[in-house]
């Protein structure tokens, strides 16, 4: 294809006589010989040497793919779009006027015509847009002109792509067929780098990528759910490539472009795919933190109900996350938040996790566990013993900080949990050096206690005799300030 370059002569007046000639033409079923006369004057406006008129290529070209359309010829329209984009020396401008025109015809297509017509179309357009030169013996070149077809290219594949995902949801589909068509509309769609599209408007960027997280993420269930729960996620032939996929392309998207107003649909969809996949690794902490980015969304707070179910499952997922400073921290702002006390039964849980006293599962399961029980985060078994798991960690600390040494038979009943599981506790919580501990199993003794160093005690004492002596001076001073008062009063 050939740059733009000047003019050297103008043709539109015998476009301008040609035009209704062809058009009569057709009308009267000869397509071909106007076709033939359209691509004769088109050549001579092409060629750089004599004409190189792009206004009068372009409307010659446009005119012929007119004609194959009115004709409903779509077998001609397809060979004629083939034709124009590979003559030698064209216009990238007018490649791009034609496949952008071809573009606009396609729904009418699909409605009249059927998909069959439709696909030719599609496929023809892909071809033409694909941007690569024959490959070679050794390797396959990048054609630099389909960059500039890169976003048209893009929208039809994106239709090709909604197709065959339209196959998946088919009433009487088989299993393999469903797998299939959803796999290929995933396909489709991840071969396209939008990311690195400069023609391509931000916001429809974003919405590429999120239709192929949206796409990955179904593939992902799909084949999760062929495989038995008991091989795990990372079984083979499990979708966890497919999930590593949508995390990958949720790094993708800008967030700040998000937090714009008019772009609130897709903050939106954004944070749902991503709660999605956190909830796959069970990424507690992080399903959190998109919920508060959800709750944080104007229209969102606006409506009383959405607020509310956001700032519950805030509430729901922080509790669940292990415990870290970052959980911590996180867990303490939301106790602060005005927002909370609203929530009378949510507000009280989370005192109760900042609180450092004991929470005894019986209490918190009798308390709780009537309405935690019917919400959808849950209900499913694995979070409420997740949720579990926190209450007996949570109380741990609480011991860990209030004694040097306890008995392995006390620690079992204050956390309620078989002598076993209190240990696989410790040593979980010791691993992850949530607290310091080391158990006796001969004595029956967990020992909180970790050896100090002498550097470390002697800092220790000398941080409480400053302590001491700042008690014993402001004792001092009070004591001589009312003897003083006194003196005064009797005199």
């Amino acid at each position: 294809m050939a740059e733009v370059r000047k003019q050297e002569k103008d043709f539109t007046k015998e476009v301008d006589e040609l035009l209704p000639e062809t058009s009569a033409l057709s009308e009267s079923v000869q397509l071909s010989d106007a076709l033939e006369r359209l691509l004769a004057l088109e050549k001579q406006t092409r060629n750089a040497r004599l004409a190189n008129d792009l206004p009068s290529t372009t409307r010659l070209a446009k005119a012929a793919l007119e004609l194959c359309y009115e004709s409903r010829d779509y077998t001609q329209l397809n060979s004629t779009i083939s034709l124009l984009s590979k003559k030698h020396g064209q216009l990238k401008v007018v490649v791009q006027a034609i496949v952008e025109q071809a573009i606009s015809w396609l729904p009418g297509i699909r409605q009249e015509q059927g998909v069959e017509k439709w696909l030719e179309l599609v496929e023809t357009l892909r071809s033409v847009t694909e941007g690569k030169a024959s490959p070679s013996r050794h390797e396959l070149s990048i054609h630099p002109d389909g960059i500039f077809l890169e976003t048209p290219r893009a929208r039809v594949t994106l239709a090709l792509s909604h197709y065959h995902e339209t196959l998946s949801k088919a009433p009487n589909a088989l299993a393999a067929t469903i797998k299939e068509a959803l796999q290929t509309a995933s396909d489709l769609l991840s071969d396209l780098q939008v990311e690195t599209y400069s023609s391509m408007e931000r916001r429809e960027k974003t919405e590429f990528i999120l239709e192929q997280m949206r796409l990955l993420i179904a593939v992902a269930r799909l084949k999760d759910a062929e495989v038995p729960t008991k091989q795990g996620k990372n079984a083979l032939g499990s979708g966890e490539p497919e999930w590593v996929k949508a995390k990958v392309g949720g790094r993708k998207v800008n967030e700040s472009f998000l937090k714009e107003k008019a772009n609130e649909d897709l903050k939106l969809k954004y944070y749902d795919l991503m709660i999605q996949q956190a909830l796959h690794q069970s990424a507690y902490l992080e399903v959190a933190k998109h919920y508060e980015k959800v709750w944080d969304t104007p229209s969102i707070k606006e409506d009383e109900s959405k607020s509310r179910a956001a700032l519950e499952h805030i509430v729901y997922y922080v509790v669940l996350a292990p415990h870290d400073n970052e959980q911590s921290d996180m867990l303490h702002h939301l106790f602060a938040n005005p927002a909370l006390e609203k929530l009378e039964l949510h507000y009280n849980l989370v005192k109760s996790f900042v609180t450092r006293e004991l929470m005894r599962w019986p209490g918190i399961e009798s308390l709780y566990g009537p309405f935690l029980r019917t919400t959808p985060v849950f209900s499913v078994s694995k979070q409420w013993e997740d949720l579990h798991t926190r209450v007996v960690e949570h109380n741990v600390r609480v011991v860990a900080q209030y004694y040097t040494r306890i008995t392995l038979s006390r620690l079992t009943v204050l956390l309620d949990l078989t002598p076993q599981q209190t240990e696989e506790t410790l040593a979980r919580l010791v691993v992850s050096h949530t607290i310091w501990a080391r158990v006796d199993r001969p004595a029956g003794i967990v020992n909180f206690n970790s050896k100090r160093s002498a550097e470390d005690v002697m800092n220790d004492w000398s941080s409480d005799m400053q302590k001491l002596l700042g008690l014993v001076e402001k004792t001092w001073i009070g004591m001589n300030a009312a003897q003083a008062a006194q003196s005064r009063i009797k005199a």
